[in-house]
């Protein structure tokens, strides 16, 4: 099998859409690239789809209770890296699947915030030694998001509700960012913006380590940019709705 075309950010781009399902993964997925946007004027909010509730090892804390600092974190997070609205939609933590609810929330998103481009995670578990396997939350998340960004959110009789009753229009999606893949073909430098994107994913202080985050951070990108011959990168899988 060949590899896949290398893709580019589209251009012009005045909108983006992160869909992550916990609080803290649009920083770990790609908190560098975020703050690249925003800088250059791009506007970015958030989806969460999840209420973050379950990411603990501290018997005493209640899922309410994580759930409130968890989004007071991603608040914090966001104002770093230049985001504007969050949403939280607020699905039990863990328990995540790629329902028609599911879909037509995010649908709902898109066609109020009307991306250029959206950034999500990788909807396929991963079997390739990767400790990272694959959460379930993602992989609904992402499943449910390219659902909602073709057809649902492009087509008025997917949902009608939406339009009919919320008279939110149809919107297309012009191209999508997956995280966590294993075979990217879009390359971002973000050498630039890394040390911001260190401070957003700090905001996070119930789910990191402050000792070793940095370092594990820095090594990765690296990993990731060196065969491309760039210094610190982060990679994702493009898809080009144009």
């Amino acid at each position: 099998m060949s590899p896949p075309e290398r893709h580019e950010l589209i251009s012009p781009l005045e909108r983006a859409l992160v869909v992550i399902s916990h609080p803290d993964d649009g920083e770990f997925g790609a908190a560098p690239t975020i703050a690249q946007l925003t800088t250059v004027g791009v506007r970015v909010d958030y989806v969460v789809t999840t209420d973050g509730g379950k990411g603990t090892e501290d018997p005493d804390v209640t899922p309410e209770q994580l759930s409130a600092v968890r989004v007071a974190e991603q608040r914090a997070a966001a104002d770093i890296l230049g985001v504007s609205d969050i949403v939280h939609l607020g699905y039990a933590d863990g328990y995540l699947v790629p329902s028609l609810d599911l879909r037509r929330d995010i649908t709902r998103q898109i066609r109020r915030f009307r991306p250029d481009l959206v950034i999500t995670q990788n909807p396929q578990r991963r079997l390739d030694h990767n400790p990272y396997v694959g959460h379930p939350d993602h992989l609904a998340t992402g499943e449910a998001t390219l659902a909602a960004v073709y057809p649902a959110a492009r087509d008025h009789l997917n949902f009608p509700e939406l339009w009919r009753d919320e008279r939110l229009e149809p919107w297309k999606v012009r191209q999508v960012l997956l995280t966590g893949v294993e075979e990217p073909n879009l390359w971002l430098d973000i050498a630039d913006t890394f040390e911001i994107g260190i401070r957003a994913i700090l905001a996070h202080e119930s789910q990191v380590d402050p000792e070793t985050i940095e370092e594990r951070m820095r090594e990765r990108a690296r990993l990731v940019g060196e065969p491309q011959g760039i210094g610190l990168a982060q990679a994702f899988a493009s898809i080009i709705l144009e």
